[in-house]
C-alpha cells in the first residue's frame, strides 16, 4: 500500500512539472527575445530573457566562458571590447527555425542555425554556425540558463543568399 502511494505521488509530481512546462508557452521565444534584443541593441530585453540565478556562456572569443548570474552582463562587456580591439561594427545575428528542440518536464535544450554578420574594418564577414540553448522554466516562462555558439572561422560576406543559412522569411 505504501509502494502504492509513492509511486502516485512521484506520477503526479511528474505531471504537475510536464504540465506545468507545457503552460510555459513557446520555448523559443527567449531565444528570439535574446538574438533580437542584441541585433536591436535592447540590451534590457536581452537581459530579460535570462533565468535568475547562475548563468553558463560559451564564445568564439576570450575568455571564451562567462559563468554566474551576471554573466549576460559580463559577456557583454566582453564582446564590446572584442568588437573595438577588432575593428568590428555592424554585428548583428540572422537565424532558422530551431534543428532539435528537446523538452524535458522543465528543461529544455534547443540548437538554431545562426550566421553572424559584421563588418571588420569596414568588409563586411561572416561565420556561419549554430547556437545551443539550455532553458528552464522559471516564474511560469521559459528563460536562457546558458547557451554555447559553434560557428566556422570568419570569412568575406558575399550575399545573404549565398551564405547558405539564411532564407526568406527568416530573422
Amino acid at each position: 500500500m505504501n509502494k502504492t502511494v509513492a509511486v502516485l505521488a512521484l506520477l503526479a509530481s511528474v505531471l504537475t512539472h510536464a504540465a506545468f512546462a507545457a503552460g510555459a508557452g513557446d520555448v523559443t521565444a527567449p531565444i528570439r527575445q535574446f538574438i533580437d534584443g542584441f541585433n536591436t541593441g535592447d540590451v534590457k530585453s536581452a537581459y530579460a530573457a535570462y533565468e535568475t540565478g547562475d548563468i553558463v556562456i560559451v564564445d568564439e572569443f576570450a575568455p571564451h566562458r562567462w559563468i554566474g548570474p551576471n554573466a549576460p552582463q559580463q559577456w557583454a562587456a566582453d564582446y564590446e571590447k572584442h568588437t573595438q580591439a577588432a575593428g568590428v561594427s555592424e554585428g548583428t545575428v540572422k537565424y532558422g527555425a530551431p534543428t532539435r528542440t528537446e523538452i524535458e518536464g522543465d528543461v529544455a535544450y534547443v540548437i538554431v542555425p545562426t550566421t553572424y554578420l559584421y563588418k571588420e574594418h569596414g568588409q563586411p564577414r561572416a561565420e556561419e554556425g549554430q547556437m545551443t540553448f539550455v532553458l528552464k522554466v522559471e516564474a511560469a516562462s521559459w528563460k536562457i540558463s546558458g547557451w554555447t555558439w559553434t560557428g566556422v572561422k570568419p570569412h568575406p560576406a558575399k550575399s545573404l543568399r549565398s551564405v547558405g543559412k539564411i532564407r526568406p522569411g527568416v530573422h
